[in-house]
C-alpha cells in the first residue's frame, strides 16, 4: 500500500487524551523512552543544548524546561550530562497528563535537580527558563497550535529553544513497522507511533514556521533516525 506523506495527517492519537492512565500508558511511555534511546534521539537534544549554552561559568545555573516530558527520560539524560560535565542545571518537566507526571516523578526520585508540573501550556503561563526543549511532542499539534506554542516558547526562553521531532516520510513509516515487531510494542504504541510519523514534519514546513515567527537565528538539521533538530537561538 502506497503512503501519501505530502501533507501532515490530522488523525488523532490515543495518547492525546490527557486523562489516559494505567499500565498500557506506562508501558507505552517506557517503550518510547527505550526506542528513543536506542535510536540516539537524546543526543539530538543534548547537542542542541550544548550549541545554545556554550561553556557557561561554573557558578552559573542553567534552567531547562522540557515541555511534553513524558516519563522524564530526556531530563534524566540532561541531568546525567550536567553531572559528568560539572554543570549546574535546574530542570523542569511539564506534561498535561497527571498519570504521566506521577510516573516521571517516581522514575526521577534520585534526581534532586528535576521537578515536574502537570500543566496545559496552552492554558497557563509555565514560567521563564534559559532553554526550552520539546522532544517528540510538537507533532501532536496542528499547524496553528505549533505557531502559538513556538511564540510562547520564544517569549519564555532567555537563551533559546531546541525542538526534536519527526521527519514525515514513507521510509520512516515502514522502518517503524519493523521497530514495532522487534520491540513487540503494544497496540497503542504501534498505532500512535505510525500516526505520529504521518503527523511529523518536512524541512520546508519548519522553515515556513520559522519565517512566519520571524526567527532571526535558527537552524534545521536532519538527524538519525528520521528526526529534525530545530534550534532557535536568542543570543
Amino acid at each position: 500500500m502506497s503512503l501519501n506523506t505530502r501533507y501532515r495527517s490530522d488523525a488523532a492519537e490515543i495518547m492525546d487524551d490527557f486523562s489516559l492512565e494505567g499500565e498500557t500508558l506506562r508501558d507505552a511511555l517506557d517503550k518510547i523512552e527505550g526506542i528513543n534511546h536506542w535510536l540516539g534521539g537524546n543526543k539530538v537534544v543534548l547537542e542542541g543544548i550544548r550549541n545554545l549554552i556554550g561553556n557557561p561559568k561554573s557558578t552559573q545555573t542553567i534552567t531547562v524546561c522540557d515541555v511534553g516530558c513524558g516519563n522524564g527520560a530526556m531530563l534524566r539524560c540532561i541531568a546525567d550530562y550536567a553531572l559528568v560535565n560539572n554543570l549546574r542545571m535546574e530542570l523542569t518537566g511539564i506534561d498535561a497528563n497527571l498519570f504521566t507526571v506521577d510516573h516521571a516523578r517516581k522514575l526521577s526520585h534520585h534526581y534532586p535537580n528535576i521537578v515536574y508540573k502537570c500543566e496545559d501550556v496552552f492554558q497557563k503561563d509555565f514560567g521563564e527558563y534559559d532553554v526550552i526543549v520539546c522532544t517528540l511532542t510538537m507533532h501532536h499539534f496542528k499547524d496553528d497550535q505549533v505557531v502559538s506554542l513556538m511564540q510562547r516558547f520564544y517569549a519564555n526562553s532567555r537563551i533559546g529553544i531546541v525542538i526534536n521531532d519527526l521527519h514525515r516520510s514513507a521510509l520512516a513509516y515502514r522502518l517503524f513497522q519493523v521497530v514495532c515487531f522487534v520491540f513487540r510494542l503494544n497496540k497503542m504504541s504501534k498505532d500512535d507511533g505510525l500516526v505520529s510519523i504521518l503527523r511529523g514534519f518536512k524541512k520546508t514546513e519548519l522553515m515556513a514556521f520559522s519565517e512566519k515567527l520571524n526567527f532571526q537565528n535558527y537552524s534545521i538539521r536532519w538527524k538519525w533516525a528520521f528526526r529534525y533538530q530545530w534550534i532557535i537561538s536568542k543570543i
